[in-house]
């Protein structure tokens, strides 16, 4: 499984969930929420990066996972999104991670769980979160996709840009 990905040690996983941290806080620059998305390929280039857009009620799907793995997949060949990894600040949701995994993205990286995003979101309106980890959604597919995370090294890093954004 993970031999197409060999190249990609943990102190790579940490510099992109890095970028990715970083395109999450220029979602909330934009007046977003403040999750962020990079798309690398094997040879370690950023192919695509993408924050979360407006979410409201009549537009519902603009999670950055989403988002990306849907641009993704009308710029690239299943082939190429098969040899990417996906890099996110938080766990995907149910719905990111079948957008992700119809696209063929082949590898996963996030730097905290969903459960924790739950413990800073509550209740709000804006992120109803569900209790349903990433790792379940792929398990009910037919795609080996690899999965890593939590990240710790990055944890702090992405609880910050979420630090008084729920209040």
């Amino acid at each position: 499984m993970g031999s197409r990905f060999k190249n990609f040690t943990r102190e790579k996983d940490i510099y992109y969930l890095k970028k990715a941290v970083e395109v999450s806080e220029k979602a909330i620059e934009s007046g977003n929420n403040p999750f962020g998305a990079i798309l690398v390929d094997l040879d370690g280039n950023i192919l695509m990066e993408q924050g979360n857009v407006e979410v409201t009620e009549k537009e519902c799907t603009g999670h950055a996972e989403t988002t990306l793995a849907r641009k993704a997949s009308g710029k690239y060949d299943r082939e190429t999104l098969w040899n990417c990894t996906l890099y996110t600040t938080v766990e995907p949701c149910a719905m990111c991670t079948g957008a992700i995994y119809w696209a063929n993205i082949g590898r996963i990286v996030y730097g905290i769980e969903e459960t924790k995003l739950l413990e800073m979101t509550g209740d709000n309106p804006k992120n109803p979160t569900m209790s349903l980890s990433c790792r379940n959604v792929i398990a009910a597919g037919q795609k080996d996709i690899e999965v890593v995370g939590p990240v710790d090294e990055v944890k702090e890093d992405v609880l910050k840009v979420h630090e008084g954004f729920w209040d």
